[in-house]
């Protein structure tokens, strides 16, 4: 048997487990309390997200193979870093020096403290990186943002910074529409619909009010996007159920 065609029966006996759909429940709900994604690095930088979703993400650039990934949320800036080592894996695996070819990722965030600055300027892998300080969904900033995806084939937009309600559907407004057909839009932490109220007490974000409130209303005018459910019933434990949105047509 084909490793994909067992994989694909491993994958929905475990999406059909109750129990394990139950473990994986409270794993995470005690490790966003002990702050578990704030644990790992990416090539130097922290990448506040959990294991699961690093891998996921990988899988998706690999299939996707975008020329251009575009993130809001840059924070320490380890994913940004994530997705400029995948562009220069991509170069390699299609014989391009990565220093010359176009692929880079796009990094937007209202705040870009001095130190990430300084770090991410200093690593390695700085000349796969654009970043841009301001609000993602300033008008001045969308066009900016925007203006890098003009002479590209294939998009992919991550989507990890304020994540109210109000602003996550800004953002999708204002970036999804440049998701190449077969690519993704990436929402993350959509998983606060799922945790207890009051989760996140120092945050403007909640129950009913956060990312996958947005997508949901999002998606009932975009239907040229879909929720790939592969994906969710393949981790079990994620930041982002029902954030991996592809799109279709």
């Amino acid at each position: 048997m084909e490793i994909k065609d067992q994989r694909a029966g491993i994958i929905k006996v475990n999406a059909d487990n109750k129990s394990i759909g139950e473990i994986a429940r409270k794993f995470f709900k005690a490790t966003v309390e002990a702050k578990y994604s704030y644990c790992f690095d990416w090539l130097e930088r922290p990448i506040i997200q959990y294991p699961q979703d690093i891998v996921a993400f990988q899988e998706v650039v690999s299939q996707v193979k975008p020329d251009l990934i575009l993130e809001t949320g840059i924070a320490h800036g380890g994913s940004l870093v994530l997705s400029a080592s995948m562009l220069c894996l991509l170069d390699v695996m299609e014989g391009l020096d990565p220093r010359q070819s176009p692929r880079k990722v796009v990094g937007v965030d209202i705040d870009i403290r001095p130190h990430n600055r300084k770090a991410l300027d200093e690593h390695p892998l700085r000349f796969k990186m654009e970043l841009i300080e301001g609000s993602s969904i300033d008008p001045e900033i969308i066009k900016q943002v925007r203006s890098h995806a003009d002479a590209v084939d294939r998009v992919l937009v991550s989507m990890d910074s304020n994540h109210t309600h109000d602003h996550v559907l800004a953002e999708l407004n204002a970036y999804a529409d440049l998701v190449s057909v077969g690519s993704y839009c990436i929402v993350f932490d959509t998983v606060i619909e799922d945790l207890p109220a009051g989760s996140f007490p120092d945050r403007s974000w909640d129950v009913g009010n956060n990312p996958k409130t947005a997508v949901h209303e999002w998606l009932k005018t975009h239907p040229e996007f879909v929720i790939d459910k592969d994906i969710d019933k393949k981790l079990l434990i994620s930041v982002a159920p029902d954030g991996y949105l592809k799109r279709i047509k």
